[in-house]
C-alpha cells in the first residue's frame, strides 16, 4: 500500500527523474528535478500555486516513483528518454517525429563515396545537412554524380578493381568508374574535394568551369554536348538558389519561435548551416493548456533534440527558456563542443526570427480547423461513445474479427484504437490452433483466452507497475472491447473474461443487411446511434480495419499454402530448389508450361527433378523413363 506521506520522508535530496502513477498504474507525468525531494513535495502543499493542468494531474496521482541520477543534466536525458517511451498525458508532447535527410561522404575509404542517410554516425564520414526536403537531396546527388562522377556503389576499393566489368553509372557518363582503374585515386580525390566544396556553398568555381566548357563545345559546333552543360549549369544555380540567405555569417544556427493559442501551439524551426538557410520545419504540440511559452520551448527543445542526431553551434529562441544552463550543458556534451542558447534583440538574426515567428503564427491558422476535424473525428468520438455507452475515461478500443475460407486456416485479427486513432504498433493476429471448421464463436474463445492470458503473464513477469501505454499490445488490456457480431460474439467474450478475473465493458457491432454497424450490443440492448455521427464513423472505421486486417491475414496464408502445396510437396524439391524455381520462371503458370529439357537448364534441378516436376503437372501424360543402363 502506497503511503504517501513515508513515501514523501522518503525522497533523497539528490538529482533524478520522477513518475507519476494513476490508479490504472499508467504513467501520467515525467519530470526532472535538481533536487527530488524538494520538487517533488511541491506537488502535495496545499499552498504551493499551480496551474490548472497541474491541478489535474496532482487529482490523479495514485502514487510515484523516482530515479536517483549523479548529475541534472544525466536526469534531463533520462527524462526525454521516458517521456518519449512513455508518452504522458500531462506533458507537452511533441507530435511529430520526424528524421531529416543528410549527405554522407565516406572519407575513410580510398575512393569515398557519396550517400544519402537518415542518421549521422561516428563513422570518420563527412556529413552535409540535415536538409527538410529528402527530394532536394536526392536532386543534389543527381547533380553531384553529373558534375564530379563520384560513385555510390558498394564495391570495396581498390580491393575489388577490375573484379567486374563497369556499372550503368559509368555508360551514362555519371562515374569514371574507379572499380576499372580508369581514373587514378588522386584524381578522384581531387572531384572529391571540389564536390564537398560545393556542398559547402561555393557554387562559383564550378559555374565558371561549366561556362568555359559549354563556350569551348559552341566553337567545335558540339551543340549537344554544349546543351548537356546548359542543363547542369541551370541545375547548379537552382539548388544554390535553394539555400542562400545573405544576411547570416558562415554558422550553423537554429532560429526556434513559437505562436499558440488555449489549445495548441506551433513550433516553428528554421535550419541555417554554413549560413544559408537549408530549410525550415513546424511542430505541432500537444498539452499545451495552462503552459508558459518558456515551458512549451523548452519542452520542445529537449524532445526534438533528444532525436536529431546534428546539434548546431547556436540555437536562438524567441523568448528566454527554463533551465539553459542545463540544456546548454547537455547539447554541448552531445555535439562535442560549446552550444550557446540566446535570444536575440537586433539585426539580421532578430528579423529571422520574426519570420520564424510568422510562420509558426501562419500554421496554426491554416491548421486550426483542420486540427479541429481531426479532434472532432477521434477524441470526440470518443467523447460520444462514452456517453451513449455510460462509461468514463474510454481511450483504448480492441476489436476481434474472424476469418477463413469454409473454415479452412482459421485466423483472428485484433485491433487498437486509442483515442479514435488506429495504433498499428499493437495490431496482432492469430492462427487458430484448436478449431477445424468455421466455428467463429470456437475461433473467438481461443483468441480472446490467447490474448488475456498473455496479457496477465507478462504483467506478473514485469510487475505490479509496470506502466500502461509502453506500446506492448498484449500487456495493455482494453477499456472496452469491440465484438464484430452480436449477442453470441459478445457473450463468448463476456465467458472468457469472467474466467479469467477480468473486468472488461463489452459491445457488439451490431450490423444492417449490408453488413455495415447500425448500433452497439451492450448489457442486452441495442445502442443506436445517428449514422452521421462522429461515433457512427469511428465504430465503422474500427470494424473495416478489424476484417481487413484479418482478411489480408488470411490471403497471405492461403497464397503461402497455395505456393506450397504446387511445389514443395514435389519429390527433391526444397526451400532452394523452389527459390530458384521461382526465380526464373516467376510464376507456377509458366513452370507448369515447362519441358523436361527446359527445367533442367535450371541450376540445382536434375533430371530426375525434372521428371517430378514435370510429372506433378502433367499427371495425364506418361514421361519417358530414364532408360536402364545395359552393361
Amino acid at each position: 500500500m502506497f503511503n504517501l506521506e513515508e513515501e514523501l520522508k522518503k525522497l533523497p535530496a539528490k538529482p533524478g527523474v520522477y513518475l507519476m502513477h494513476n490508479a490504472q498504474d499508467e504513467i501520467i507525468y515525467v519530470g526532472k528535478a535538481r533536487v527530488l525531494k524538494n520538487r517533488v513535495r511541491q506537488y502535495f502543499q496545499a499552498g504551493y500555486k499551480r496551474s490548472v493542468k497541474i491541478e489535474h494531474m496532482v487529482s490523479h496521482i495514485e502514487y510515484f516513483e523516482y530515479i536517483i541520477t549523479d548529475s541534472e543534466v544525466e536526469a534531463l536525458v533520462l527524462e526525454c528518454n521516458l517521456i518519449k517511451e512513455h508518452r504522458p498525458r500531462y506533458n507537452t508532447m511533441l507530435k511529430d517525429d520526424k528524421g531529416y535527410p543528410y549527405i554522407r561522404v565516406t572519407l575513410r575509404e580510398d575512393y569515398p563515396r557519396v550517400l544519402f542517410c537518415r542518421r549521422m554516425k561516428r563513422d570518420q564520414s563527412k556529413y552535409f545537412g540535415p536538409y527538410t526536403s529528402a527530394g532536394a537531396v536526392k536532386e543534389t546527388l543527381e547533380l553531384i554524380r553529373r558534375v564530379y562522377r563520384i560513385r555510390n556503389c558498394h564495391r570495396s576499393l581498390p580491393r575489388d578493381i577490375g573484379k567486374e566489368r563497369p556499372c550503368l553509372y559509368y555508360e551514362i557518363h555519371q562515374c569514371d568508374a574507379p572499380c576499372q582503374g580508369y581514373i587514378s585515386r588522386e584524381d578522384y580525390r581531387k572531384n572529391v574535394d571540389r564536390m564537398m566544396d560545393f556542398l559547402r556553398g561555393n557554387d562559383r568555381d564550378i559555374l565558371e568551369d561549366l561556362e568555359r566548357k559549354m563556350a569551348e563545345a559552341s566553337r567545335e559546333l558540339d551543340f549537344e554536348q554544349a546543351a548537356l552543360y546548359r542543363d547542369l549549369i541551370r541545375s547548379v544555380r537552382r539548388i544554390g538558389e535553394k539555400q542562400k540567405i545573405n544576411e547570416m555569417k558562415g554558422d550553423d544556427r537554429d532560429l526556434i519561435a513559437l505562436s499558440g493559442d488555449d489549445r495548441e501551439a506551433v513550433v516553428s524551426i528554421f535550419f541555417i548551416r554554413g549560413g544559408k538557410l537549408l530549410g525550415r520545419d513546424h511542430f505541432h504540440m500537444s498539452g499545451t493548456e495552462q503552459t508558459g511559452d518558456a515551458e512549451i520551448l523548452t519542452d520542445f527543445m529537449k524532445q526534438f533534440y533528444l532525436g536529431t542526431p546534428f546539434i548546431p553551434r547556436e540555437i536562438l529562441t524567441e523568448t528566454e527558456i527554463l533551465d539553459r544552463e542545463v540544456l546548454e550543458k547537455w547539447l554541448s556534451d552531445k555535439r562535442g563542443s560549446k552550444v550557446s542558447i540566446s535570444v536575440p534583440k537586433r539585426g539580421s538574426k532578430a528579423r529571422l526570427m520574426k519570420l520564424a515567428k510568422q510562420n509558426a503564427e501562419e500554421v496554426l491558422i491554416k491548421d486550426k480547423e483542420k486540427l479541429k476535424r481531426e479532434e472532432a473525428r477521434t477524441v470526440g468520438a470518443m467523447h460520444e461513445l462514452e456517453q451513449l455507452l455510460g462509461i468514463p475515461d474510454l481511450i483504448r478500443m480492441e476489436a476481434f474479427d474472424i476469418s477463413n475460407t469454409s473454415g479452412f486456416q482459421n485466423v483472428a485479427s485484433m485491433v487498437v484504437f486509442e483515442r479514435g486513432k488506429a495504433k498499428k504498433s499493437d495490431y496482432r493476429k492469430f492462427r487458430i490452433r484448436s478449431v477445424q471448421g468455421p466455428d467463429d464463436y470456437a475461433c473467438m474463445e481461443e483468441v480472446l483466452s490467447r490474448r488475456f492470458a498473455r496479457g496477465l503473464r507478462e504483467k506478473e513477469e514485469s510487475g505490479d507497475r509496470k506502466a500502461k501505454g509502453s506500446g506492448e499490445g498484449f500487456q495493455r488490456f482494453p477499456d472496452i472491447l469491440m465484438m464484430d457480431g452480436g449477442k453470441g460474439q459478445v457473450n463468448v467474450a463476456l465467458k472468457v473474461l469472467e474466467e479469467m478475473g477480468i473486468d472488461i465493458p463489452v459491445c457488439g457491432m451490431v450490423k444492417d443487411d449490408s453488413h455495415r454497424t447500425r448500433g452497439l450490443y451492450y448489457r442486452n440492448r441495442i445502442v443506436e446511434f445517428p449514422k452521421n455521427s462522429e461515433a457512427f464513423l469511428m465504430i465503422t472505421r474500427l470494424q473495416d480495419e478489424a476484417h481487413r486486417f484479418a482478411v489480408e491475414y488470411h490471403k497471405n496464408l492461403r497464397s503461402k499454402g497455395q505456393t506450397r502445396s504446387v511445389l514443395d510437396e514435389i519429390k527433391g524439391v526444397g526451400p532452394v530448389r523452389r527459390k530458384a524455381l521461382l526465380r526464373h520462371y516467376q510464376d507456377i503458370g509458366r513452370i507448369r508450361e515447362a519441358s523436361v529439357e527446359e527445367l533442367m537448364q535450371i541450376d540445382g534441378i536434375t533430371e530426375r527433378v525434372a521428371r517430378e516436376i514435370f510429372s506433378c503437372f502433367h499427371e495425364d501424360q506418361t514421361v519417358n523413363p530414364e532408360p536402364d543402363v545395359i552393361s
